[in-house]
């Protein structure tokens, strides 16, 4: 005589959302933030009217990422 075996059921494990403090945030984000506006200048505003460092140094350093921007250089 065959036995009857009941299905096992798994419990589906319950996901709750991680809470991030905006005080661990808040300095992070500014310092990728600063760190992006510092980038977008030397690929967009160096080496034009605005330029800090003399000589085409820069330029050549980021001339593939004003190309991939839409910069226009030359």
């Amino acid at each position: 005589m065959a036995e009857a075996v009941a299905p096992s059921v798994t419990p589906t494990p319950v996901v709750l959302p991680v809470s991030l403090p905006v005080r661990t945030v808040l300095p992070w984000a500014l310092f990728a933030g600063l760190l992006a506006l510092v980038a977008l200048y030397f690929v967009g505003a160096e080496q034009g009217a605005l330029s800090v460092f003399a000589g085409s140094d820069v330029h050549e350093w980021v001339h593939d990422g004003r190309h991939l921007l839409g910069f226009p250089c030359h």
